[in-house]
């Protein structure tokens, strides 16, 4: 077997560990609220809960994507399980049965708290649902995915300068503070939710062969690399107008090597070799800025960039998560050892560090290594999707990546 053979198989058990012993486990033992049902909206980085926290869209449907996805993956009957809870919650206390759509949060009890209609929640339901339907073969879900998929057409889509808007109200009428949050920009257009709908697309198109429905991946796949990645930087820009005039000059490199394997995904999914060449070319490219630029000397992947120097030096969880795959997908690509090498240090990083004694992962850590005890351990941001999806794609790739395995591959549903 030859040496990178061996250090991928190293990764793949490592973080096979991962997932069943530290990620998963938390979610469920520790998140999961047996009470009330659901899950607790908010655990601070002391393990202690929030009791009447909020509940969200987002980390509820990252939740369901989560425990769905690893019962494909794995096969385990506790991750079928949690996945029936997590569904049963999210149809129950998220879905708008009046107008539509999914409410971006409620109360403990599952008394609405906010009822917008934000277009990155509506996608993150769709990405969950379609998984869930995967390992369920539920009707109510796929049926669900499809109606928010609909609704998105419908209500979001911009015909006269393409794209999708950001957010609408609880009916769907115009809003004047589109923000996802207060960190972003007010705007009508972001990557950020574009980037998010065309991993839903992507993954309801696995189970739904709908032909507008490749329509419309197939475009949002172009315009991520024809309006939203800056050619001249290898960066995606984070911010536009209505008519796709950037609004930003910041850089996430997070979202930049996490948007490289997926737009790449989402023409390997559609099966379009003109695109995947496209996408391919371009990951590469995003993937060598990422790692020139965004990288520092202990193979963490850095926060935030403005005119090839970083602004940002924390390290948030999200994105060493994000760099390990995407790193993983540039040397599948290219076969350029710098990328595995890449991959592997981001791995080593996330041990020495990231690892909270509850399994989890702290949210960020400074330059000098410290954990910020302010941010949750599990929340409306915080929640299983990255690191658990790290480890679910090697998990996938792996088997086909080595020389030889010693073991039965795992048979990934896509």
């Amino acid at each position: 077997m030859d040496s990178n053979s061996k250090q991928l198989l190293h990764l793949y058990t490592e973080l096979e560990s991962e997932l069943h012993d530290n990620i998963l486990p938390f979610w469920m033992n520790q998140v999961a609220d047996r009470e009330r049902g659901g899950y607790h909206g908010q655990i601070l980085y002391d393990g202690s809960v929030v009791n009447d926290s909020a509940r969200g869209a987002v980390l509820n449907a990252r939740i369901l994507w989560t425990f769905s996805a690893a019962w494909n993956a794995c096969g385990r009957d506790e991750y079928l399980a949690e996945a029936h809870r997590a569904f049963h919650s999210f149809t129950s206390n998220f879905i708008d049965r009046k107008n539509g759509g999914v409410f971006w949060s409620v109360d403990a009890e599952g008394n609405v708290l906010n009822g917008r209609k934000q277009i990155y929640a509506q996608a993150f339901a769709i990405y969950a649902l379609s998984e869930y339907y995967k390992a369920s073969e539920d009707t109510e879900a796929i049926i669900a995915a499809i109606d928010l998929y609909n609704l998105i057409e419908k209500h979001a889509f911009d015909p006269a300068h393409n794209g999708y808007t950001e957010a609408l109200s609880q009916e769907w009428t115009a809003l004047e503070d589109l923000r996802l949050s207060t960190k972003d920009a007010n705007l009508p257009k972001s990557m950020n939710t574009h980037l998010h709908v065309l991993e839903a697309y992507t993954n309801l198109y696995t189970v739904w062969k709908d032909k507008e429905l490749k329509a419309q991946l197939q475009n949002l796949v172009i315009i991520h690399l024809e309006k939203i990645l800056n050619q001249r930087t290898g960066h995606f820009n984070l911010f536009f107008e209505m008519d796709w005039k950037p609004a930003s000059e910041h850089y996430s490199y997070g979202h930049d090597i996490e948007g490289a394997w997926l737009i790449r995904r989402a023409a390997m999914v559609l099966d379009n070799q003109m695109l995947l060449n496209a996408s391919g070319l371009k990951a590469l490219y995003m993937a060598r800025v990422t790692l020139a630029e965004g990288t520092a000397q202990d193979g963490s992947l850095l926060n935030e960039g403005l005119h090839g120097k970083v602004t940002d030096h924390d390290r948030h969880w999200w994105p060493q998560a994000e760099a390990v795959i995407g790193f993983i997908d540039a040397w599948e690509l290219s076969r350029e050892s710098t990328y595995l090498d890449a991959a592997i240090n981001s791995w080593e990083f996330i041990k020495t560090h990231f690892r909270h004694p509850s399994g989890e992962w702290w949210w960020l850590i400074d330059n000098k290594y410290t954990p910020d005890l302010s941010q949750d351990l599990a929340g409306e941001w915080k929640c299983p999707y990255h690191n658990a999806r790290m480890c679910l794609e090697i998990i996938r790739r792996v088997p086909s990546l080595v020389s030889k395995m010693p073991f039965q591959a795992v048979n990934y549903k896509n």
